[in-house]
């Protein structure tokens, strides 16, 4: 790993990798979540599969935290490298004429979408661990479709998560082509096949997800 990060071409490659995990994983995430629009006892069982699973809970779950952390950590230290090896800004040069402005601020993007990860860890995560290792309670099958349903109650929070998704999907109109672009795949014939996917991937993931706030939030008896 040491290696594979010790060069910008390397660190480019590591933070693409990791992007492709993380890809994939917003993916299965969604579909789990969307389950609970349809049938809560669904939902149920799915949750109490991830949440009790020790292969998810002790590999899976670790995996996935290593690579959210070591994903924004590899995107920030680029970030950095890009702004020292210009320290001029010419006057001349018009930004927007070359780059789109998702491309150029994928680092406020992603801040935004770290502070959202914040809330979302401290909304579920935090809350599994105080209830299964801090209380200690029993397994309880029925809880987590109205635990997920209580939280889009209020109004701020349910604002906050569309926002959070709008950046995400901006954040993935350009993740998603440059990771595969900074693992070679560049080719005429599969460059816009790519981009076409990430286009599309880009809006229905974070659409997947307003859609199950806006649901959970206007079902609220």
């Amino acid at each position: 790993m040491a290696g594979l990060t010790s060069s910008t071409i390397g660190r480019k490659y590591a933070m693409a990798l990791s992007a492709m995990f993380l890809l994939i994983f917003l993916i299965m995430h969604l579909s789990v979540n969307l389950i609970s629009v349809f049938s809560p006892e669904a939902f149920n069982s799915a949750s109490e599969f991830m949440g009790y699973n020790p292969l998810i809970q002790f590999l899976m779950q670790p995996v996935l935290g290593f690579a959210v952390i070591f994903h924004f950590v590899m995107g920030f230290v680029l970030e950095l490298k890009n702004r020292s090896a210009r320290p001029v800004q010419y006057a001349v040069n018009n930004g927007s004429a070359n780059s789109t402005w998702t491309s150029r601020n994928m680092i406020i993007s992603g801040l935004v979408v770290l502070a959202f990860l914040g809330l979302h860890m401290y909304d579920f995560w935090w809350h599994e661990i105080n209830f299964k290792y801090i209380e200690a309670n029993t397994p309880d099958n029925e809880r987590f479709w109205h635990e997920l349903h209580a939280k889009f109650a209020d109004a701020w929070r349910v604002i906050f998560y569309i926002i959070a998704f709008v950046l995400l999907g901006l954040h993935l109109a350009h993740g998603f082509q440059s990771s595969f672009q900074s693992v070679g795949a560049r080719h005429p014939k599969y460059t816009p096949v790519i981009k076409a996917l990430g286009t599309w991937y880009s809006i229905l993931i974070p659409a997947g997800f307003i859609i199950i706030a806006l649901y959970h939030f206007l079902t609220q008896s």
